[in-house]
């Protein structure tokens, strides 16, 4: 179904406008060039608005629109979990994880494992996510998001891979950071009102015309399992929501890794004025992520109705947006780009700071600011180029593309947590004990996919992740840490927060407790 002449130019009115938008905020005042602070950390001078929305804009991206609208067709509200539960996570991050990172001025997560441990471990890391942000999130992102384009207009879907990953990596490539976070109050905007558009116009149609409270209450009396926000042991989907584990087990060890120690979501909070900045844009981020599974998931929950018996549950939302009158459909269309635009330029910035700051600066410690600069876009344009050229191979035949996103991530996850959480808050931590618990972590998870396939990968997080704490602290206590091999300050971290960060937090909490009581 191809779009009218009104939205495409309604696309093209966003694209052209974002673009010089990002060009002009990133631009460089007089004759200062471009440092690497200024490239890779937008001068480490981020307001909170920026960081709280720019947070949202990396996260949110065609794998949460489309694929966990894909995931509600399924299962329902139950996988709003991971958005509500992000929200906590955030509130955790901001108050005990970001001010020891700032304290430290600390570039890259990499970086912090070398202080805190050392080169080795840094280096494995860093090309570990480098692995993973090209060939799991860059391509997720691209193949959903052609889905999305294809289905709404007509775009071939390898056109459509090409297309939204040469834009972003335009988007992004002159201006660095800086040019992402500070449009990102822009590109998150104009996610929450084509969310907000597509949910209503969507509740309205299931109650023919009756209002969005009618609809609601036919998909609630119709699907009452697709409210069940904990599932049991005999559902279909326990295998990918356990039960209480979203609550108490593995998710939190998925959302700590993803909020705390990722790469291109903290790199926000890295860039902030100050600690007290960055907490009020974590506390921003968290009361968006409350909001998100209304404009997301609830449209994958009308689409049953709407668009019953669907091939791929992927298609979801993009047969929903098919559906949206002239214009409207547009404002969609545009809000949907905005936020595959946004988070893959987000994650070409941070694979080029990944690959500058911890790869190439380490074998060549002496290359002058501007070079690092030029080495980080060359970065750039390199991965958005891999990832176009594997998208379609990779994932063509995938159903859920949010929980294959989910499963894999879940491999390193717990060793990332392992190696992080101790590093961050118990000093006899060694080198060898988070090196051999990072191995032995991602060695377990393998052997619990190949050999218990059906057991539920979150569960297999959560007790990956207790094993990896028990063999780090077995090889710390038997091969003591020398002390100087840290330098990194973990004990003299204020920990304290605001007025402000305090209230919001109580509030986030008693949001969650409402709405998990009330679909429990």
């Amino acid at each position: 179904m191809n779009l009218a002449t009104v939205d495409i130019a309604i696309l093209v009115i966003y694209a052209i406008g974002i673009f010089l938008l990002a060009q002009w905020v990133s631009r460089e005042k007089g004759t200062h060039e471009k440092n690497a602070q200024d490239y890779f950390l937008a001068s480490r001078a981020l307001p909170w608005w920026a960081i709280g929305t720019s947070l949202i804009a990396a996260n949110i991206s065609a794998e949460q629109i489309v694929g966990m609208s894909g995931s509600g067709y399924v299962m329902g509200m139950a996988i709003a979990s991971y958005e509500w539960m992000a929200a906590l996570t955030l509130i955790v991050v901001g108050k005990w994880i970001l001010p020891v990172f700032l304290k430290n001025g600390i570039y890259t997560m990499p970086e912090f494992l070398e202080k805190r441990y050392s080169p080795a471990v840094r280096n494995v890391m860093a090309v570990f996510w480098l692995a993973l942000y090209i060939f799991v999130n860059l391509t997720s992102i691209l193949w959903l998001g052609s889905l999305a384009v294809n289905a709404i207009a007509g775009v071939d879907l390898q056109v459509a891979i090409i297309a939204l990953g040469l834009f972003a990596l335009l988007y992004a490539l002159y201006g660095g950071l800086k040019a992402v976070a500070l449009t990102d109050i822009v590109q998150v905007s104009l996610l929450v009102l084509g969310g907000i558009v597509i949910t209503y116009i969507s509740l309205d149609k299931v109650s023919d015309g009756q209002g969005v409270l009618a609809g609601f209450d036919i998909l609630t009396e119709r699907y009452p399992e697709k409210f069940d926000m904990i599932l049991s042991p005999d559902s279909p989907h326990y295998k990918d929501l356990p039960g209480l584990a979203v609550l108490l087990g593995g998710m939190w060890m998925m959302n700590v890794s993803y909020w705390g120690f990722n790469q291109y979501i903290i790199q926000r909070g890295l860039a902030a004025k100050s600690v007290n900045e960055a907490q009020k844009g974590i506390v921003l981020a968290a009361f968006i992520k409350l909001l998100m599974p209304a404009i997301i998931v609830l449209p994958g929950i009308a689409a049953l109705v709407l668009v019953p018996g669907l091939e791929k549950t992927d298609q979801a939302y993009p047969s929903l947006m098919a559906m949206l009158p002239v214009g409207v459909k547009g404002l969609v269309f545009a809000a949907l780009v905005a936020a595959i635009v946004a988070s893959t330029g987000s994650k070409i910035n941070s694979i080029a700071t990944i690959a500058t700051m911890d790869l190439y600066r380490a074998w060549r410690p002496d290359t002058a600011q501007k070079q690092l600069v030029t080495i980080g876009r060359v970065v750039a344009v390199a991965s958005i180029v891999i990832a176009i050229f594997i998208t379609k191979p990779f994932l063509s035949n995938f159903g859920q593309g949010f929980q294959y996103i989910q499963n894999f991530t879940g491999f390193v996850t717990p060793g990332i947590c392992v190696i992080f959480l101790l590093g961050l808050f118990w000093a006899r931590t060694t080198a060898t004990a988070a090196m051999v618990s990072m191995l032995a972590t991602v060695v377990l998870s393998w052997v619990f996919y190949k050999y218990l396939p059906d057991y539920p990968f979150m569960n297999r997080v959560g007790w990956c992740f207790v094993a990896g704490i028990v063999i780090a602290v077995a090889i710390s206590l038997m091969s003591p840490r020398r002390e100087a091999a840290m330098r990194v300050d973990i004990t003299n971290v204020d920990f304290k927060t605001g007025t402000f960060f305090n209230v919001a937090s109580v509030i986030v909490v008693a949001v969650l407790a409402v709405l998990y009581t009330v679909w429990w």
